[in-house]
């Protein structure tokens, strides 16, 4: 069997489970945890998680990564001046879900959202004619958005694959629709103001970027998602936190994409008034991918680092705060 099946069809047995060893606690909840960092750490952190190399680091290297923060004990302070620790605590946190400890997907790992999103955010937004040229741009978008949002969300409940199946298609669905809108829209009353032109499809894509994270991720307020203590310990399934991932991810993503969104158009409004753009008119789409793909490079590590990874509460359900002394309880927020 290859390493690719076997990434697929036994990550237990690669990533060491928490399950498989009893009070083991997911190395990357115990990063979150310890490190409770401000945001412009969180921020530095994540602009070497969404280093693209990532996305090809093999199944081999994870392992053994892993296999060096679980057993040794130089590792239980995050901080740790070795770059061998340094190195192996990148890959870990970059590829395997901390509530599953299972690898993620390299298409859907972080560092892969940007070289797919950047693209395809610069067409969603372009003005395209025909119907098939309008609707397969958001269609991707939409897909992608909801794919990733499900497996990078909390994963800690548990959720019938007919369940999950559906709820990403409802996702993928509403949220398309919302952003061919402004498409139809100009194509059918040829709206002739600039600023409506412009703002419109930023407000669509904005609104479907909230739809799509509400939808793909709704089971964690309906189902509750797990609550720790410091030490890593569940200490039940919680709603309430649940709802509160949920929000903070969403709001996350409104300023992701409606702040890339919005510079792009920024810049074509004043570029088109220059003299250059009349002598070069076709440079105005090169200079518009170039903005929204050095906009999205900046916003994505920002966007991700608004709120901490793992998230902190301390007024939950009375059948949680009751049986517990801990004045701090957390939660895995997801990307």
């Amino acid at each position: 069997m290859s390493l690719e099946q076997e990434e697929e069809t036994q990550p237990g047995r690669l990533l060491g489970r928490r399950d498989a060893v009893p009070a083991f606690i997911e190395p990357n909840v115990r990063f979150w945890i310890t490190e409770r960092q401000s945001f412009i750490r969180r921020f530095l952190q994540w602009t070497e998680l969404l280093d693209p190399t990532n996305v090809f680091i093999s199944v081999e290297s994870i392992e053994n990564s892993r296999q060096l923060l679980c057993t040794n004990e130089d590792v239980s302070s995050p901080a740790s001046a070795d770059q061998r620790i340094q190195e192996a605590w990148k890959r870990s946190l970059a590829t395997v879900h901390p509530d599953s400890s299972n690898l993620i997907p390299k298409l859907f790992r972080p560092a892969a959202f940007l070289p797919f999103m950047a693209p395809t955010v610069f067409l969603s937004m372009t003005p395209l004619k025909g119907i098939k040229s309008v609707i397969l741009p958001q269609v991707f978008l939409c897909a992608y958005m909801a794919a990733f949002n499900s497996i990078n969300g909390n994963r800690s409940y548990t959720c019938k694959p007919l369940e999950r199946s559906l709820l990403m298609a409802g996702a993928v669905a509403s949220s398309t629709f919302l952003g061919v809108i402004p498409q139809f829209v100009q194509m059918k009353y040829g709206l002739t103001g600039p600023w409506i032109k412009r703002l419109l499809p930023v407000i669509f894509l904005v609104q479907a970027s909230g739809m799509n994270v509400y939808m793909s991720r709704s089971l964690e307020s309906i189902k509750g998602i797990a609550v720790m203590d410091k030490e890593g310990n569940v200490l039940g399934h919680s709603r309430i936190a649940g709802t509160k991932a949920v929000r903070e991810t969403l709001a996350s993503r409104i300023v992701l994409f409606g702040t890339s969104a919005l510079i792009p158009e920024v810049f074509t409004y004043f570029f088109k008034r220059t003299q250059y753009f009349r002598k070069n008119p076709g440079s105005l789409w090169i200079l518009k991918l170039s903005c929204t793909v050095l906009a999205m490079g900046l916003m994505v590590p920002f966007s991700f680092s608004i709120f901490p990874q793992i998230g902190q509460y301390c007024s939950l359900e009375e059948k949680i705060q009751s049986p517990t002394e801990e004045t701090e309880i957390f939660y895995h927020r997801g990307v």
